[in-house]
Order: C-alpha cells, then sequence, then structure tokens
C-alpha cells in the first residue's frame, strides 16, 4: 500500500491543480474519507448541488474553503467560469448533497469538459448508496445493474423495468420518492411476479431502515405505514440462463410427486425465477392434461375391455 494520490502528490502535500470529485457522506457526518477532508480543506473553490446543504457539513468538519453551486439548472452557465478556473491553475472541488457525484447527480458534462480541454480530473472516492445499500441487501453482489430513477408515471415504470429484464441474473438497483414506493412495488410485482427484494432507507441515518424478503411481503409492510426519507429498492433478477417451458413441466412434475401444488409452484418459481402466477398457470395445465390422458387412459381400457368380452361371447 502507497500514501501517494494518483496525481502524484503525497497526502498533505500541496494540492495539484485539476478538478477533484470528491464523495461525501450519505447522512452521518464522519462517514467520510481523510482524504476527501485534505482534498476540501485546499481546494481554491468547492463547487456543490446545493450550498445550504453542504455548508452543515463543511461547518461540522472545519472547513472554510468557500463554496459556488454547480447543479442542472445552472450547469450551462457555471462551466465556462468552471473551465476558465482550470486553465489559470486552479484546483476545485465537485461535490453532491450526498454520496458520489455524477452517480444520478449533475456532473457528467463539466467532467467531460475538463477532459477534453486536457484538465486533471481525479476521484476521490467514498460513500456510494447504491453500493452501501447492496452490501448490506443479503442479494447477489456480484453482477448488479444500477438504473437511478424510472419514470414517475406507472406505464412508462413497468416499461423501463420490462426491459431491464434483459439484464438477467444478479441484482437490480433503483432509486425512489418515499412517496411513490408503493407504486413502485406493485409495477414491480406486474413485471416481475414473485422476487425477492430489499428496500433500504434513510441509510447511516438515524432512522436508517433495510427491509429484505419476498416482494408481496414488503408492499403489504408499506402500505400499511407510510415510508419517508431517501429510498433504494433492489431486486434480485430472473437467473440469466432462462428454463425453458418443458424443463420447467419436468420440475412441476417431480415437485408434485411428493408435496401440493401450491408448495411445488412455490419452490419451481423460486428456482425459476419466474413470477408464481406464471408457474401456477402451468401446474393447472399439467393437471388437466393429467386428467385428460388418464380419462383417455381410461376409455381406451374400457374399450379393451369390451371388445374382449365380446370376443369371449
Amino acid at each position: 500500500m502507497t500514501d501517494d494520490a494518483p496525481n502524484g502528490q503525497a497526502i498533505g502535500s500541496a494540492l495539484a491543480a485539476g478538478l477533484y470529485i470528491v464523495a461525501t457522506p450519505l447522512g452521518h457526518a464522519r462517514d467520510i474519507t481523510l482524504r476527501a477532508l485534505d482534498v476540501l480543506g485546499a481546494a481554491d473553490m468547492i463547487y456543490c448541488e446545493d450550498t445550504r446543504n453542504s455548508a452543515k457539513l463543511l461547518t461540522y468538519h472545519g472547513i472554510k474553503t468557500p463554496t459556488a453551486a454547480y447543479h442542472e439548472h445552472n450547469g450551462a452557465k457555471a462551466r465556462p467560469k468552471i473551465l476558465a478556473a482550470l486553465a489559470a491553475g486552479r484546483k476545485l472541488a465537485l461535490i453532491s448533497d450526498a454520496g458520489t457525484p455524477l452517480i444520478s447527480d449533475p456532473g457528467m458534462k463539466l467532467v467531460r469538459d475538463a477532459r477534453a480541454a486536457g484538465h486533471a480530473v481525479t476521484a476521490i472516492p467514498g460513500a456510494s448508496a447504491p453500493i452501501a445499500a447492496l452490501s448490506v441487501s443479503g442479494l447477489p453482489s456480484d453482477r448488479f445493474t444500477f438504473a437511478g430513477f424510472l419514470p414517475p408515471k406507472s406505464a412508462a415504470r413497468q416499461s423501463a423495468l420490462e426491459n431491464l429484464k434483459a439484464a438477467r441474473g444478479g441484482t437490480l438497483v433503483v432509486f425512489e420518492a418515499a412517496r411513490r414506493l408503493p407504486a413502485l412495488l406493485d409495477d414491480i410485482a406486474a413485471v416481475y411476479g414473485a422476487c425477492e427484494i430489499c428496500v433500504a432507507r434513510e441509510l447511516t441515518k438515524k432512522f436508517e431502515e433495510v427491509k429484505s424478503g419476498a416482494l408481496d411481503d414488503l408492499r403489504a409492510y408499506f402500505a400499511a405505514q407510510a415510508p419517508r426519507g431517501e429510498i433504494t429498492v433492489l431486486i434480485a433478477l430472473p437467473p440469466e440462463t432462462a428454463l425453458g417451458a418443458a424443463e420447467i413441466d419436468a420440475m412441476l412434475v417431480d415437485a408434485m410427486a411428493s408435496m401440493s401444488r401450491r408448495d411445488a409452484v412455490q419452490a419451481v418459481a423460486e428456482t425459476s425465477g419466474q413470477s408464481r402466477r406464471t408457474i401456477y398457470a402451468r401446474a393447472l395445465r399439467l393437471d388437466d392434461g393429467a386428467r385428460d390422458a388418464k380419462a383417455q387412459a381410461d376409455k381406451e381400457e374400457e374399450k379393451h375391455a369390451t371388445a374382449t368380452a365380446e370376443k369371449d361371447d
């Protein structure tokens, strides 16, 4: 391990000119790295998503660096000034209201333009809501898809969820406003059926809550009590290799030979990653087919018995 920063400047020495993308806490003020404090303290200017929110954190840590606003509404006007400051050899930091900048926060155009102009852009990593939520969710973490905020209207949201099915395997991570969480959970049920999810709320804050389990259970829980705060939702995606109809039918036949239809449907739904409704429909068709086959066999046996009796006569 080395204590040298990527730009060649040793930690604690003079900060090199350039743009620093600095991660800040999700909520708990002490969830910030020592290097982030060094950079924020040594920068010539800190650009904030909201200077009022950032002032609380900076005051807590005794940082007196001047601040200015940079957000999606003033970006076009602010970028030329920031690029001019970088060209003049200034040391600038960019932070968001919480977590890592550019993760569902403004800044992409600034980073792109700064790089195009040949300025150094350095990441100062730290807290990130998707990663924090994934680490405590209990859902697959070896592969995940981050989709940020989905559309606010149900039809468009369901369409987006349907398109995200292509990322089979692993976990889907999205952000949602607290007031829309119940509607999002309903749309997840409509598109994915039975699945395992995690709702992480107010991470690192006083009222932090992480609820993992079956989708229907969490729908009932949040329908009974309205959620508040910042919400991250994680969804266990169906397996990467979807089972074919013949394979699912074979699994159902085996399962129903040793357990009730209800339990067999639940077991196969969990194994296949398909909705319980879909598996239940297949189970009914198999039962109907089995009854039809038995009826046909009984009919053939009766016909054969009749023919044999007539021959004996």
